[in-house]
């Protein structure tokens, strides 16, 4: 089964860090544009982060800008997040997600998504 399988959540406190990552199983990431989306408790899916297949100008939410980096690393076929400086309101499941989109802010829309990684940042 065609599939993203993310890793690398966990619990941590306030102000630290994670790095998320994410692989797939057989489709080349580089022909996509890739990013994150989370999930906090009682909230709607956010696109966090994206970046286009072209590599242009990252997609950061507001909310993330200046504290999360998202990179890939096309000969391992792998996409990451590392997130600084984290949270308690970063809590949430980390989805890693891909498609063709027009936009790297689309990131939320994109069709392939991870079974998610939880992340809880604690105050």
């Amino acid at each position: 089964q065609v599939q993203l399988v993310e890793s690398g959540g966990g619990l941590v406190q306030a102000g630290g860090s994670l790095r998320l990552s994410c692989a797939h199983s057989k489709l080349p990431l580089d022909s996509f544009t890739i990013g994150w989306v989370r999930q906090a408790p009682g909230k709607e899916p956010e696109g966090v982060a994206g970046l286009s297949k072209f590599d242009r100008e990252p997609y950061y939410a507001d909310s993330v800008k200046g504290r999360f980096t998202i990179s890939r690393d096309n000969a391992k076929n792998m996409m990451y997040l590392q997130m600084n400086n984290l949270k308690p309101e970063d809590t949430g499941v980390y989805y890693c997600a891909a498609g063709f989109l027009a936009s790297a802010d689309e990131i939320k829309i994109a069709p392939l998504r991870g079974q998610g990684t939880q992340v809880t940042v604690s105050s």
